[in-house]
């Protein structure tokens, strides 16, 4: 009888331990992370008899939960990309919003502003025109500065982000290091015991981890777990942490960098470009790849603007006839990051060598010019004038000493109209010309653009007149004697042949003065002064010509040396980018939320706990656990019969 009680009690044991199983299922089928637990349940040893082995029950082995490593991981994969494009789109439609605006974007400003230079070429003695221009004026760098306003809160935002994301996966790693202490000490009994609800739960948490950056783990013999990020540095072995930390970079001081703190507290700083998926990798990846180039194009479009603004600003005359003056001012190139006692004198000598680099001046009195200049994207040293730059060493220089130039920084939040009187606007053209009646024929002087306001006099707009004649003898055009030639030289102009238009350049010293078109039918020895124009005179040729800078391709020189782009197109190139990165990025986070789905069903098909499944469980252990209690009220029967014939 002892036996058979004994089996009974196995099995009840055996039955009672599937419905606690069981149960614990169904009361956590809807908590994260949790893994299907099952009882591995075999039999007993059997006992020999001279006929043969009789059974002896049940027992358990050990409880497991049904999980897949390679199930997870595909989850993981799936869930670290898409968190990466979730927070890209999040800060990217913010671009995408402030660009596209109708009201607040920058092109409306750019045709308001181009409208008010048209009213001042209908109306060039109008000083309410003139106003009215100004008015535009501080409408339209109003809006640029918005703008980069509006884009430094993004950056931010962005920076504050960063800082939170690498707080987080400290303290998730802390909370690792901790679970795997415990995993240790509840798995002391053996591998073979696993602490299934532990496990879940740190699973549960790199789960956390990898939404905020791409992670890789490694399970050791003793069940700990060591995570990696990056290129593969450890941010937690076994129960030890190493925690990251958010730094300034060397090469941006308006930029944070993610470094690896190491345990003596020095910091080292990760390359952004090993730090890649979940939310840290998206931050990264949308500041580097978006913001700080949409913030760097908008900082160009703005300098570019003003400089070819003001360009043709000063070469034309103002309502009292002075030279025209800057329209637009634009603040100096400063040096950052350094000793600003020693900073280096930094300007730009042609725009249009100006890209979007970054540049570290390193004094060395043994270079030329006493300091090195080297490109920060490619580490390549560069001559000055092959970037647009001059750059001045001060006295005291100490070498070693390093500084930051970035030549576009804050252009577009900087840039302001310099002019406040309305009659300062310059709309005239400096030059004039006039043919006496006298004048046979049909010759005319006309498209008279400037093309350098020093060459044309030290006294400038008030040069002396001069005179040009035409020579029929010679089909030329013939200079009076004075400071001035005229270029092609000799100047032909054949009036059969060329009376619709030649064009010819008025130089001084051999540098171009101005540039005029000569066409019709002159008479021999007809005669056109060149002077200054007169005080008073409705004249609107130089506000013709700052008109046309709308439509003229001023912007994105290309590699020889051509503009390329208008200032709207050079916008519209901006917004389609940042547009086009944003389709991007919101179907690539489409695309990986389908994968996730499809991962986490085929994980949750192992993993997850079915309802009905464990109710039927419940049913089926509960007629074990009724069976083995009837085998065991047998055995107990059997045992009162025999001890009532005993008696």
């Amino acid at each position: 009888m002892a036996g058979m009680l004994n089996i009974g009690l196995t099995g009840l044991n055996a039955a009672q331990m599937q419905l606690n199983t069981a149960s614990h299922n169904i009361a956590n089928a809807a908590t994260p992370g949790y893994s299907r637990q099952t009882v591995v349940q075999s039999t007993n040893d059997p006992l020999f008899t001279g006929v043969g082995f009789f059974g002896q029950g049940t027992r358990i082995d050990t409880v497991k939960r049904q999980y897949s490593e390679y199930l997870q991981n595909n989850v993981l994969s799936a869930d670290n990309r898409r968190a990466e494009y979730a927070v890209y789109d999040a800060q990217i439609s913010q671009i995408n919003n402030l660009l596209a605006d109708a009201t607040a974007g920058l092109s409306p400003a750019l045709q308001n502003f181009f409208a008010g230079v048209q009213e001042v070429a209908a109306n060039p003695n109008s000083v309410p025109a003139r106003q009215s221009l100004l008015s535009a004026g501080q409408s339209f760098v109003a809006r640029f500065q918005a703008m980069d306003t509006r884009l430094s809160e993004i950056r931010a935002g962005v920076e504050s982000q960063i800082a939170s994301s690498v707080e987080s996966i400290n303290g998730l790693a802390n909370q690792i290091a901790e679970l795997n202490q415990r995993i240790v000490i509840a798995q002391a009994a053996g591998p073979n015991v696993p602490a299934n609800d532990l496990l879940d739960q740190r699973d549960a948490v790199v789960t956390e981890l990898n939404k905020l950056v791409k992670t890789s783990t490694v399970i050791e013999s003793n069940g700990q777990m060591s995570v990696f990020v990056g290129s593969g540095q450890a941010l937690v072995l076994g129960q030890n942490v190493n925690r990251l930390g958010v730094v300034s970079t060397p090469d941006d001081v308006e930029r944070s960098g993610v470094a690896m703190i190491a345990p003596n507290g020095v910091a080292i700083t990760l390359p952004e470009n090993l730090l890649t998926g979940g939310e840290l990798g998206g931050l990264l990846a949308f500041r580097r790849e978006t913001l700080d180039s949409t913030r760097d194009q908008m900082n160009r479009i703005a300098r570019q603007f003003a400089e070819v603004f003001n360009d043709q600003h000063r070469k034309g005359v103002t309502l009292e006839g002075a030279l025209g003056s800057d329209f637009f001012r634009l603040d100096m190139v400063t040096a950052e990051s350094g000793d600003p006692a020693l900073a280096p004198a930094v300007s730009i000598a042609n725009d249009n060598l100006l890209t979007n680099d970054r540049y570290r001046v390193t004094y060395d009195s043994a270079a030329a010019g006493g300091y090195v200049l080297t490109r920060i994207s490619d580490g390549a040293a560069v001559a000055p004038a092959d970037v647009g730059l001059e750059i001045e060493v001060p006295a005291g220089a100490v070498n070693g000493s390093t500084y930051l130039v970035v030549p576009l920084r804050h252009a577009a939040r900087n840039i302001s109209v310099a002019l406040v009187e309305p009659r300062d606007v310059a709309v005239g053209n400096p030059v004039s010309v006039s043919a006496p009646l006298s004048n046979g024929g049909t010759g005319k002087v006309d498209g008279i653009s400037i093309a350098s306001v020093d060459a044309l006099a030290t006294s400038y707009p008030h040069f002396a007149s001069f005179g040009m004649r035409f020579d029929a003898a010679s089909n030329a055009l013939v200079l009076d004697a004075g400071p001035f030639a005229i270029e092609p030289s000799p100047a032909s102009f054949n009036p059969a042949t060329d009376s619709s238009g030649k064009t010819f350049t008025i130089t001084r010293g051999g540098e171009p003065v101005f540039t005029f078109e000569f066409s019709g039918t002159p008479a021999d020895a007809a005669r056109f002064e060149f002077k200054p124009t007169e005080l008073g005179v409705a004249d609107n040729r130089n506000a013709v010509a700052l008109g046309a800078l709308q439509t003229s391709k001023t912007m994105l020189v290309d590699g020889a040396g051509n503009d390329t782009a208008t200032f709207q197109s050079a916008y519209s190139q901006i917004v389609a980018q940042a547009g086009s990165k944003g389709r991007e990025v919101r179907a690539g986070m489409q695309v990986q939320e389908t994968l996730l789905r499809q991962a986490t069903d085929a994980r949750d098909s192992l993993s997850g706990v079915n309802l009905d499944e464990e109710a039927a469980n419940l049913l089926r252990y509960q007629q074990a656990y009724q069976a083995a209690g009837r085998i065991m009220s047998i055995a107990q029967r059997l045992f009162d019969e025999i001890v009532s014939i005993g008696r």
